[in-house]
């Protein structure tokens, strides 16, 4: 009689080609945004308040962009991660249509590349995952990487590395159908910088900072319906931590680029980012940004702004040391745009 308990998938479980289609629709609602703005200090006002909102030509407020890729990305991990030895990587990531309360949220995932390590032990899969609402209407978009374990040391399957973009082109962001910034309100979005304020290549302290709590990390995971082992079993690792699930990571240090980036109020595109440096209960997150480039949108007073966003248990600016690997202190590298008013 076949096993009725799901021990998830390993590296030879995967096909290039293969299309799966991940449980469990999930309707989200205003609670997920009370627990999203209690587990992070979230405050960008286009996600607070809905006269804002349609002040800026919206009907009411969207929930959080990242509330949307949580969900997503929670319901592809009993496929895709829950024998992950590490996620290394995303690309070509759109948001496509904004995440209303009342929406339910389904995903599929296509398996694009798969390469064996060299130890035998573990291979890299490529997915590129969707999310959809209840419509059918894509809600977002994006391919990551996984290094998964391997359950024998059969033979390896033939090396398929996809072809991924470095950046979302600018003509390819999607922006919300009426956003319109040429009433916005700066005095209630916190502060009184635009596009235009921006220059490439600066780099901006958030300085503020968040020490990570087991019980909210806990309580983010499941939140998510994030099933991997590494976030829940103690005794997963050999060292005996839970390691902190990287989506939190990026809330957090999302939501500590408030102070300097106030009005960067939309997540549009993900251009590319890394885990860089594992997280654990205790360790203080801090937050630091580069500008590296600016565009114009079709939408009336509404520029595009391509963000370096680092999380890191130390001082802003730094990344990396003199061999090109990150320093060990840097928590997260995530390259994105942002939409934000032109002035």
């Amino acid at each position: 009689m076949a096993p009725k308990t799901n021990a998830g998938r390993f590296f030879e479980d995967y096909a290039v080609g293969d299309v799966i289609t991940h449980a469990v629709p999930r309707t989200i609602k205003m609670g997920e945004r009370a627990l999203y703005h209690a587990l992070y200090p979230a405050r960008h006002a286009l996600h607070s308040s809905d006269q804002f909102a349609q002040n800026c030509g919206l009907p009411f407020s969207p929930l959080d962009d990242l509330i949307t890729f949580h969900t997503v990305f929670g319901k592809t991990v009993p496929d895709v991660s829950l024998n992950a030895v590490a996620n290394l990587g995303y690309a070509e990531g759109r948001w496509h249509t904004s995440l209303w309360p009342g929406d339910t949220v389904t995903a599929t995932s296509e398996v694009i590349g798969v390469k064996q390590n060299s130890n035998g032990k573990s291979g890299v899969v490529w997915v590129r995952t969707e999310g959809r609402n209840q419509h059918g209407e894509l809600l977002l978009s994006y391919v990551r990487w996984v290094m998964v374990r391997k359950k024998s040391d059969g033979p390896a399957p033939e090396t398929v590395i996809p072809d991924l973009a470095k950046v979302v082109d600018p003509a390819d962001l999607v922006i919300p159908q009426g956003l319109d910034f040429t009433k916005y309100d700066y005095a209630l979005a916190g502060e009184p910088h635009r596009l235009s304020d921006y220059k490439v290549g600066e780099v901006i302290d958030h300085v503020d900072g968040v020490t990570i709590e087991e019980a909210e990390h806990m309580m983010a995971t499941r939140l998510w319906q994030n099933t991997a082992k590494v976030h829940f079993d103690a005794t997963f690792r050999p060292d005996g931590k839970r390691l902190m699930y990287g989506g939190h990571v990026i809330s957090l240090a999302r939501a500590l680029s408030f102070n300097g980036l106030a009005n960067a109020q939309m997540i549009v595109a993900l251009n590319g980012g890394a885990h860089a440096n594992p997280c654990f209960a205790g360790d203080t997150v801090r937050a630091w940004s580069e500008v590296l480039d600016t565009a114009e949108t079709s939408a009336p007073g509404v520029g595009a702004i391509r963000l370096r966003l680092v999380a890191t248990k130390t001082a802003a600016g730094a990344l990396r040391g003199a061999d090109g690997k990150y320093l060990p202190d840097v928590l997260l590298d995530l390259d994105y745009w942002a939409l934000m008013p032109t002035g």
